[in-house]
């Protein structure tokens, strides 16, 4: 088994915050600390020379925002991963971090409990919103409106486009299930449908493409 530790990066301009987020992580045995900062000014560097898999940054930081650097980061390779923090939950800014690569969105009240759960699901290559967050984009289409304008994903069908979303959102097969009032094994059905549609190979392809599509509406 391997022992190679976690190696979490935090940004954020608030020193409690930080304190509070590095005494949780002490409380895990394969999670490192290894940095911090006050402001998003060398954040990308700072992360890359401390060997970070993980960064954790706030989105409103002085010098330069997470949505600045977040920006920096989707357009080249880095070998880390983000979770963003954010005392918002506006669906808008949401849909932005995501898209520009962000692997997690907490809201500052679900950090303390959530966070380490979101740094090892991201860490393990999947994404993460904290409940409240996914609560509050369910939502946002619980009665999805027809996007007549556009046919970027008019090969799907009403209840592809339900599936997909709930995927993208994190929802195991059986909490997708109960919530469609369907089966696990339909559900599970209609995602590899919907991979080989789409020709993805994996769920977070289809979380990429939800993204890309702007198939979390308003």
């Amino acid at each position: 088994m391997s022992t190679k530790k976690i190696r979490i990066f935090l940004a954020d301009d608030h020193q409690v915050l930080i304190d509070g987020m590095k005494s949780v992580l002490a409380t895990t045995s394969n999670l490192e600390f290894v940095g911090s900062a006050s402001n998003g000014l060398n954040v990308i560097a700072d992360a890359v020379k401390t060997k970070t898999d993980i960064l954790v940054v706030d989105i409103n930081m002085p010098e330069k925002d997470g949505i600045s650097l977040l920006k920096d980061y989707s357009q080249s390779t880095f070998p880390f991963r983000i979770i963003v923090l954010s005392s918002y939950d506006d669906i808008k800014l949401i849909k932005e971090v995501m898209k520009l690569g962000a692997g997690g969105y907490l809201t500052k009240q679900c950090a303390g409990e959530d966070i380490l759960e979101a740094i090892h699901t991201v860490a393990n290559g999947e994404f993460y919103y904290c409940k409240t967050v996914r609560d509050k984009i369910f939502a946002s289409f619980a009665n999805p409106q027809k996007n007549s304008g556009s046919n970027s994903h008019s090969v799907l069908t009403e209840r592809e486009l339900e599936i997909i979303k709930l995927i993208s959102m994190e929802y195991s097969g059986k909490e997708i299930g109960e919530k469609l009032s369907i089966s696990s094994h339909t559900v599970e059905t209609h995602r590899k449908n919907l991979m080989k549609k789409l020709e993805v190979k994996n769920t977070i392809g289809l979380v990429k493409y939800a993204l890309k599509n702007n198939l979390i509406n308003q």
